[in-house]
Order: C-alpha cells, then structure tokens, then sequence
C-alpha cells in the first residue's frame, strides 16, 4: 500500500486529492516509451528523426531531385563525380555525351579520347577505363544499355546487382537507384553526409563511408519513400556543405547544435 504524507494520517484525504493521485499513476507506464536513453539503438533512432526534422526545416524539404537521367547514364554520372566537385562532374558528364551520342560509343572509343572529353574531374586517367569497362560489363550481362529492370528487383536486389560490377560500392549504387529516373528508396551517403553523421554521434568514428550505409538506413523508418530518403541524404549533404565544414565548421550557425557532441570541439 502506498504511504499517505504525514499530514494524511489523522484525517482521510480530501475528495480534491483523489484525481491527482489517479494521474501520477496513469502517467507512469508511458515514461519509459518516452525515454529511449535506456535502449542505445531507440535514442540513436529518435535522434536520427529529430535532426531529420530541424534540418528538412532548415533546408526546406521535399528537395526538387536535381536531373532526371536513365539509370545507365546516372551510372556514368555517379562515377565522374568521385571526389569531384558537383559543377566539373556535369562538364564533363556534357561534353562526353556531345562528343559520343551513345554509351556503346563511349565502350569502343579510344581511351584517350574518353579522358580527353572528361577532364576536369579528379583522377580522369583512372575514371576513363574505369567507365568503358563497367559499360562493358552492362552490355555483357544484359545485352543492352538499359538498367530499367532494376525498378522491377526492388532495393536490396539492385544494389547487389549493381555491386556486381567491378568497382561499383554501396554510395553509387544507391546513387544509381535513387537519383536516377527509377526514384527508387536508397540511401546514398558521400563525404559530407558522412562527416555530419559521425559528429552527430549517428554512426562511430571508425565507420568508414561504404559500411555507414547500412547503420543509417537501419535508422529511418522502413516505409519511408524515395523522396524522403533523398531528403535525408541531400539535407545531410548540404548541413556538411554549408555549415558542418570539415574544418572550422560553424558550429554557431548550426540547428542541431544542442544535440550535437562534436559542437565547438573540431577545429
């Protein structure tokens, strides 16, 4: 039985006090749902929904996808921008389009000619060869240059096809999936997405990028569409472009500051 305050033991209660005692008792249950520091992966989960939300008001979600190329194309698009600014990647994504009007062009062409047409990227001797011999492997294993079957393999499926290819990782398959004119629900992460998560403490510093992808779309609800996904990644994206600088970040600018461990401690 629950002890009565002093005051309480030479006289009953007053009517007046019953209602508030039925309501401390009725609040009880919910304090642990409401409390996920108890369960590491709930408070990471709920964290991850709470900078989702300051930041698709800080950067005004939904976020207009930025082109709207076929899957193979968005593929070759995916690979120039390796370590390579947004603006030099659509150059030479342009100029190696006008200079062969198709993909199997681009296969049988002279690798020279390739890395002439997309320099301006990082690494373009690397990324030349690299090109032609994954549309190699496309025209191998489908007999054509289309990837809009994948729409019909659902996520998981896909990205495993796509990993397939040699040198393709999980950032640009998801990039393929989402991106793309498929508008399917993949998580890319890039650098930026990367370094916002790691300072929030959503993913550990050892994370590398490629493993990050799976950590933080286990934290996302499942049934979350494709454009909130692209939200997801392109609000992280731009908090690391824009504020959540590699150094000297702006920590005093930023909306998520106050759940943020890494706040005024990088330099």
């Amino acid at each position: 039985m629950a002890q009565l305050p002093l005051g309480g033991l030479a006289a009953p209660l007053a009517p007046s006090s019953a209602p508030s005692r039925r309501k401390a008792r009725t609040r009880e249950p919910a304090r642990p749902a409401a409390e996920p520091a108890g369960d590491p992966e709930a408070a990471v989960r709920a964290k991850a929904l709470l900078v989702h939300k300051r930041l698709c008001a800080e950067y005004h979600c939904p976020i207009s996808y930025f082109h709207n190329l076929d899957p193979v194309s968005e593929l070759v698009s995916s690979l120039l921008s390796h370590r390579t600014r947004n603006a030099d990647s659509g150059a030479a994504f342009k100029r190696l389009r006008e200079r062969f009007p198709t993909w199997e062009d681009v296969i049988e062409a002279p690798t020279a000619e390739v890395e002439e047409a997309i320099h301006g990227v990082r690494w373009p001797e690397l990324k030349a060869p690299r090109i032609q011999e994954i549309l190699a492997q496309v025209l191998a294993r489908v007999g054509d240059l289309d990837l809009d079957f994948l729409a019909e393999m659902g996520v998981d499926r896909a990205r495993a096809w796509l990993e397939e290819l040699s040198g393709i990782g999980p950032k640009t398959s998801a990039a393929v999936l989402s991106f793309s004119r498929l508008r399917m629900p993949a998580l890319p992460v890039d650098s930026h997405h990367h370094r916002v998560a790691q300072r929030l403490g959503l993913i550990g510093a050892k994370v590398a990028v490629g493993p990050s992808h799976t950590v933080l779309r286990a934290q996302l609800p499942g049934d979350w569409d494709a454009q909130t996904l692209y939200d997801n990644h392109e609000i992280l994206m731009l908090h690391g472009q824009r504020v959540c600088h590699h150094r000297a970040p702006r920590c005093g600018a930023c909306v998520v500051r106050d759940i943020c461990p890494s706040a005024d401690h990088v330099g």
